[in-house]
């Protein structure tokens, strides 16, 4: 039988389906975040960070994220003669990403813009705002960033190589530093047999000279994760005569002699479950020439203070992809409608979002906290220590939580956010991208372990209270909880507890974060389900008391 044209119509017409998240302001949108700001930065101005959230926002960037992960980077390692190229080709969306990143100055403004005393905050909104559009490629940008401070160790190099590290005109040229706009940096530490435990590395070097950069070197051995590897220049470890030591290696050697090319050969691309437009390898020197930075054998020194500064962005990257998936749930359900009413409106699933919402929310507040720890450490010894504790705690706890709020903000969308649909579906790309901010630059063990040695500073315990005191009387789980803490911190010895502790201290600080830049209606339920155990093993089970109304509101205005 064959159905009239209208009855056909009516049976194949698309509808009760959400639009794409897109073409929004991602900055001005995003009360929980400038709120912050105005706590950890007052007088910050916010246009440029409203300008980024525009362009991230667009549907422009978008299709860029999109293409730049579904065309994954190619590695040639020979031309058609079969002469050796060792590079990587990359889709024009990424290079288009690149662009804005570094024009943004994501990479290098708290070491070239420093006038405003908020530089690290203003870098850390921008980077979480970047990373709502598409975080894999800020891989490389978070190293440029992280490198900078160790690279000073070598006057030479710097003195050379600074300018184009702060140049915000992207340049994807392989070619002699001299000869390009901008700079970019990757890091190579880890290795097959050692992975975090970075003092097991077996690639040598050996003494080869001094010249313009100072002492040079010949490293020969392999990196089992060397990020980014189209990169200007890295820093690597290898075994020096005198222990384990710091080197800047360029692709591209600075008098154009033995081919021009460093020997660094690409053996592979990593393929990875997440962070698809981004490039990580397998590689192995064969006689590659590096200079040193620093003294010998304190190579695992400078690597702690890289490491400090990458964390900082796997904990700013993970609040930024929480803040984007709790947002494309929010968009989705105001429109999509079961059981009679749009979803956001159904009890259950109110829960559920105005849950996430508080979890987003405590994330953004301790990294931005973590930023500003950043920019004040050298100006007092309380910042200075509570850079040093919130760093491992943030990196733990905030990386910790974000696959299973993915998991959960993916459930809000159904069967609809499990499909990626030709790259399309941007709540699956966030859950693989989640668990990388945990595993990259130590996991959680690791992350615990450096949690304990920052407690054992005489001043840690002291430190902490008086980061919590402002909150102090405002809840009683609140309360109860800090005032334990600091005898906890200075009891602390048993590895197997740290990460108990972790927790402890980063419910804590988000908690008083809260009750300063956030409404009563957020800080007491944050207080009551995290705190007071009004609350279950999953999301979506605040207690009755708590206002949704006033969460669901603030997360997003409809």
């Amino acid at each position: 039988m064959n159905l009239p044209t209208a009855t056909l119509a009516r049976t194949h017409d698309v509808f009760n389906q959400s639009t794409p998240w897109a073409d929004v302001n991602l900055f001005t949108s995003n009360q929980p975040l400038q709120d912050a700001l105005r706590l950890q930065a007052p007088g910050l101005p916010l246009a440029s960070l409203a300008a980024l959230g525009a362009e991230m926002g667009s549907a422009e960037m978008q299709t860029h994220a999109r293409l730049a992960n579904t065309h994954k980077p190619q590695l040639r390692t020979h031309d058609r003669f079969g002469h050796r190229t060792d590079v990587v080709e990359f889709h024009p969306s990424y290079h288009a990403l690149m662009s804005a990143a570094l024009r943004h100055g994501l990479h290098a403004t708290p070491w070239s813009r420093q006038g405003t005393g908020h530089a690290h905050v203003e870098r850390a909104a921008g980077f979480m705002l970047f990373t709502e559009a598409e975080p894999s490629i800020l891989c490389p940008v978070s190293m440029s960033y992280a490198v900078t401070p160790a690279l000073r160790g070598n006057a030479a190099v710097w003195a050379d190589w600074s300018a184009g590290l702060m140049g915000t005109q992207y340049d994807p040229r392989l070619a002699l530093f001299s000869q390009k706009s901008a700079l970019t940096m990757g890091m190579g530490m880890t290795e097959k047999q050692g992975g975090s435990d970075v003092r097991a590395n077996t690639t040598q070097a050996v003494e080869d000279g001094e010249d313009a950069w100072g002492a040079r070197y010949r490293l020969t051995g392999h990196k089992w994760f060397f990020s980014a590897p189209m990169c200007d220049a890295f820093l690597v470890l290898a075994q020096a005569p005198g222990g384990l030591t710091c080197f800047f290696l360029p692709r591209v050697l600075p008098d154009g002699g033995e081919g021009a090319l460093n020997t660094i050969r690409i053996q592979r691309l990593k393929d990875k479950l997440g962070n698809h437009a981004n490039a990580s390898s397998e590689v192995e020197f064969i006689d590659a020439m590096a200079w040193r930075v620093g003294d010998e054998g304190r190579g695992v020194a400078q690597i702690l203070e890289m490491g400090t500064m990458t964390r900082l962005d796997c904990a700013l990257g993970t609040s930024g992809l929480m803040r984007q998936a709790l947002s494309i749930a929010l968009h989705h359900t105001r429109q999509r409608s079961a059981f009679g009413k749009k979803l956001i409106e159904q009890p259950l699933m109110r829960n559920v979002l105005a849950d996430l919402a508080l979890e987003s929310e405590a994330a953004t507040a301790l990294s931005i906290r973590l930023a500003s720890a950043f920019d004040r450490k050298d100006k007092g010894e309380h910042e200075a220590v509570m850079a040093r504790l919130l760093t491992p705690v943030a990196k733990f706890w905030v990386c910790k939580r974000g696959s299973v709020f993915a998991q959960e903000a993916m459930e809000c969308l159904g069967g609809n956010g499990y499909v990626e649909e030709g790259g399309e579906g941007v709540m699956a790309r966030i859950y693989r991208e989640m668990p990388l901010n945990s595993i990259w630059e130590g996991a959680g063990n690791i992350m615990a372990l450096d949690l304990l040695r920052a407690v054992r500073r005489a001043d840690t315990a002291a430190a902490l209270a008086d980061e919590l005191a402002p909150a102090r009387g405002a809840h009683p789980a609140l309360d109860r909880l800090a005032s334990a803490l600091p005898l906890r911190v200075d009891a602390m010895t048993t590895e197997a507890e740290a990460r108990r502790l972790a927790q402890d201290v980063a419910l804590a600080v988000q908690a008083a974060l809260l009750y300063r830049s956030a409404p009563s209606a957020v800080f007491g339920a944050f207080c009551s389900s995290r705190l007071g155990g009004d609350w279950g093993y999953s999301f979506g089970t605040l207690g009755a008391g708590v206002d949704l109304d006033a969460l669901l509101s603030r997360a997003l205005p409809a």
